[in-house]
């Protein structure tokens, strides 16, 4: 049926036809609604990557207030002695 819209291809591979045959259990054997998952695997990936970077951010603001109020487990005088001399590799 001609569209405007993309089309897609899906090749049930084992482990997702595995997924697909539990479903269709679960579901009385009827047809699987292929645009139904992708919209809800796409909703469920865009709320982890949220969750993700949410995560970042909250460590980085956590580490900036850690840092302004010199709460960090660091060696003043080593890093005192890399100011002065540059890194060293070896």
């Amino acid at each position: 049926m001609p569209t405007k819209h993309r089309r897609y291809a899906i090749t049930e591979t084992p482990p997702l036809r595995s997924v697909l045959d539990e479903l269709r259990e679960e579901t009385g054997g009827g047809r699987v609604d292929l645009g139904e998952l992708v919209l809800l695997g796409a909703h469920e990936k865009l709320l982890r990557l949220r969750a993700a970077a949410d995560g970042t951010a909250s460590r980085r603001r956590s580490l900036a207030a850690r840092i302004r109020a010199r709460d960090l487990p660091v060696d003043v005088e080593a890093a005192d002695e890399v100011r002065r001399s540059g890194w060293a590799r070896g």
